[in-house]
């Protein structure tokens, strides 16, 4: 069961951004390392779960639609591995699609298994417009 709940956490963190869902806080614990320095560079921060949301929203607000697909994921040991593609649409129809892997790290807690650590690893980039 454990390992369903962990997918489902993972799972649930990318639905509820492209829905634009910001309750999404329920996936996170109380301090979260981000580290997204494949993409943007600089080094990884340490957040808590209204910080993130805030700036996912001010990020992906700026597109129409998003779609972050995760792949094949092993949660053995509560760091579960994810393939990962994400497509951003603009109003004015221009994308910017990436892909990589994700490495999210999580700790039980209670009844489940809220992120602490979320790694992203980019391998590719396209832009149109």
């Amino acid at each position: 069961m454990d390992r369903f709940d962990v997918i489902d956490t993972c799972t649930r963190m990318a639905w509820h951004a492209d829905q634009r869902e910001w309750e999404l806080a329920q996936v996170f614990a109380e301090k979260v390392t981000l580290d997204y320095a494949s993409l943007n560079g600089g080094k990884p921060v340490t957040l808590t779960p209204v910080p993130i949301i805030k700036g996912w929203a001010a990020a992906l607000g700026c597109y129409a639609t998003t779609q972050h697909l995760l792949g094949t994921m092993d949660a053995d040991d509560a760091v579960s591995p994810a393939s990962f593609q994400a497509t951003h649409r603009k109003a004015d129809a221009s994308l910017w699609t990436l892909g990589g892997s994700y490495r999210f790290g999580l700790v039980r807690a209670g009844d489940g298994w809220p992120i602490t650590t979320v790694v992203m690893t980019t391998a590719w980039s396209d832009r149109t417009r």
